[in-house]
C-alpha cells in the first residue's frame, strides 16, 4: 500500500513526511514570534509528539524542543535512549529527569541534560525570550517548573495551534494510512461477528477482536476497546468488564486499528436476537440521523449548521431527550481530536479534514453509537468505513 512501509520492523509513514512537517512547523514558530516551541505528550496522549519525531512514549513522557531557528531536539526519560534512538526520525535526542516515570527513580550517576542546556543548544546559545508550550492541557508541573527556572526571563505562552492546526488537515499519506486502519477495523468486526454468543463476557469479546486487529496489522487499538452490553451501553466514555453478555441486549462495539499512529474507530450496535421493539427504533433513528449529518457535511459549511440541524433532526423524531452530545469529532492520530463540532463551532469544514461522524443515543436502560470515519471534500464527503451499517441482530 503506498501509506506505510516497513522501517525496522515497523509499518510507518516515509522520513520525507516528518521533515516536511518539521519544517513547516519551524515557519510557524518564526510566524508566531517565538525562539522555540517545547512539544509535550505522554503516552495516552502521545499524538504531538508522535507527529513530529514518530516517538511514541511508554511509561514516560516526551518533548520536543522546535527552535525557530536550528536542528529539532527530542526529550525523552532517563530509560529510554534505545528505544528513541531505533524510532525517532529526530536525530538529536536528549535526557531528562522530568521526562522519567512516576515512580520518581532518581537515576544516580546517570548522565541527564538540563532544559538550560537543551534550550542552548537548540538555539545556538541565542536569548530565549519566548517559548510556545503545545500540549498545555496535559503539560505537568515538573516540567513546567523546570522550565521556568531554567528560563526566568522567558515569556511562556499556550502554542497548542502550531501544531495542531496542521494536524487538522491531512496530508495524502495520512488520509491512506486512516483507510487502511478502518480497514483492518471492519475486517476484525467481520471477522468475530459470527462468534459472538450469549454467556460470553464482555472482556472474552475483547480478546477476539485484538487478535484479528493484530494479526491484521494493527500495531495497537485505537482506543479501550468497547464491548458495552446491557445498561453498560449507555455509558458514553467506559471500559469493558466480566459481565456476561445477554440475548436481546444492546451490545455496543467500537472496534479500531491504531495503524502508524492513526486511530479510527468504526462504531456499531448488535444484538444477539431480534431487538426489542423500542431498542430497534432508537437505533433506527440514529442510523437515520447518522447518514443525514453526512449528507449535511462538505468544504465550505459552518461546522454549527451541521449540528443545530442534528439536534433539529432527533427533535422532530422525538429523541431529544436521547442526545448526549454529537454529532462529530475530529478524528487522526487520536481517535478523538480536534476540532469538535457543537453549537458554538463557528468554522468552516474545509477538504481533507477528517472526522468521526459518532452518533450516540442514550435510553434509561441501553445506549448506542454508530461511528465512521471520513474525510471532507469539495462535494460532501469520503467515508473510510462503511460495512455493516444494517440493523445488526445476531442469531441465537
Amino acid at each position: 500500500m503506498l501509506s506505510v512501509h516497513e522501517r525496522s520492523g515497523l509499518k510507518s509513514l516515509p522520513d520525507a513526511e516528518f521533515a516536511m512537517r518539521l519544517e513547516r512547523t519551524q515557519r510557524l514558530v518564526q510566524a508566531a514570534g517565538l525562539d522555540a516551541i517545547l512539544v509535550h505528550s505522554n503516552e495516552a496522549d502521545f499524538a504531538n509528539v508522535r507527529y513530529l519525531s514518530d516517538y511514541w512514549p511508554l511509561f514516560e513522557s516526551a518533548g520536543v524542543v522546535v527552535p525557530a531557528e536550528g536542528k529539532p531536539i527530542l526529550l525523552i526519560g532517563p530509560e529510554s535512549e534505545a528505544f528513541a534512538e531505533d524510532r525517532s526520525r529526530i536525530s538529536t535526542i536528549r535526557k531528562l529527569v522530568e521526562y522519567r516515570e512516576s515512580a520518581e527513580p532518581e537515576y544516580p550517576g546517570l548522565p541527564v541534560s538540563t532544559f538550560a542546556q537543551v534550550f542552548d543548544e537548540a538555539t545556538g546559545g541565542k536569548p530565549v525570550r519566548k517559548v510556545g508550550l503545545v500540549g498545555y492541557s496535559i503539560l505537568p508541573l515538573p516540567i513546567y517548573n523546570s522550565v521556568r527556572a531554567a528560563l526566568p526571563d522567558a515569556e511562556l505562552v499556550k502554542a497548542d495551534d502550531i501544531i495542531v492546526g496542521q494536524r487538522i488537515i491531512k496530508s495524502p499519506l495520512e488520509i491512506e494510512t486512516l483507510k487502511e486502519a478502518s480497514r483492518i477495523s471492519e475486517e476484525a468486526i467481520v471477522a468475530v461477528l459470527p462468534h459472538i454468543r450469549a454467556g460470553m463476557t464482555e472482556l472474552e469479546l475483547v480478546g477476539l477482536f485484538q487478535k484479528e486487529l493484530y494479526g491484521r496489522g494493527a500495531e495497537y487499538e485505537a482506543l479501550s476497546l468497547y464491548v458495552l452490553s446491557g445498561r453498560n451501553s449507555r455509558h458514553a466514555i467506559s471500559r469493558p468488564t466480566h459481565k456476561v453478555i445477554q440475548p436481546g441486549e444492546m451490545i455496543q462495539l467500537n472496534v479500531g486499528a491504531r495503524v502508524a499512529g492513526y486511530s479510527p474507530c468504526p462504531g456499531r450496535p448488535i444484538c444477539i436476537g431480534p431487538m426489542p421493539t423500542d431498542m430497534r427504533r432508537l437505533v433506527e433513528v440514529g442510523r437515520d440521523v447518522h447518514y443525514k449529518t453526512m449528507e449535511w457535511m462538505k468544504a465550505g459549511v459552518i461546522a454549527s449548521d451541521v449540528v443545530k440541524q442534528f439536534y433539529a433532526y432527533l427533535e422532530a423524531r422525538g429523541c431529544g431527550e436521547n442526545i448526549l452530545y454529537g454529532p462529530c469529532h475530529g478524528l487522526g492520530m487520536i481517535e478523538v481530536e480536534r476540532p469538535w463540532m457543537e453549537m458554538t463551532t463557528d468554522y468552516p469544514l474545509v477538504e481533507n479534514m477528517t472526522f468521526q461522524v459518532d452518533t450516540f443515543l442514550q435510553g434509561p436502560d441501553f445506549g448506542l453509537r454508530w461511528e465512521n470515519g471520513l474525510r471532507v471534500t469539495t462535494e460532501g464527503i469520503e467515508l473510510f468505513s462503511d460495512k455493516l451499517m444494517d440493523i445488526l441482530e445476531l442469531p441465537l
